[in-house]
């Protein structure tokens, strides 16, 4: 059971900075292999924010807080190594431009600090990758075997 924010004015803000170094946008994770180099490049970057259910259009879509912060977990515990720490936040849309929704929609927001360890992604063949943020992407830096 979740218990989401309503915050419309954080929302608001959120939709109008671009993705960046430090915010990226997502309409859902389908893979948790390819979300937690989001979550390493973040860790080992500056930090930042992935909200997700909102698309790259920067439009709220909504997702199932439960499904989508599983698939969080599991890229965080699965596939970095070290794991990188994150809190969640579940936030509740009920108004869109203004017009009372129907059914509230609900975006997950990961909040990904700077870590002090290097976080590195680790695939089914064990290949161990380091990726940092520049710009709205995650880039690899140097692979361990």
């Amino acid at each position: 059971m979740f218990y989401p924010i309503n915050d419309p004015d954080f929302v608001k803000s959120l939709i109008k900075q671009n993705e960046s170094d430090e915010l990226d946008f997502k309409l859902n994770i389908s893979d948790s292999l390819k979300f937690a180099k989001t979550l390493v490049a973040f860790a080992n970057t500056k930090g930042g924010i992935v909200a997700i259910g909102i698309n790259d259009q920067k439009v709220i879509k909504g997702i199932d807080p439960d499904e989508e912060l599983y698939m969080v977990e599991k890229a965080a515990i699965e596939f970095c190594v070290p794991k990188v720490n994150f809190e969640s936040y579940i936030y509740e849309i009920d108004y869109l431009e203004d017009e009372k929704l129907e059914e509230s929609l609900y975006i997950l927001i990961i909040k990904v600090e700077k870590s002090s360890d290097t976080h590195y992604l680790t695939s089914k063949s064990e290949k161990k990758t380091k990726y940092t943020r520049r710009g709205d992407s995650n880039f690899p830096d140097v692979s361990f075997e």
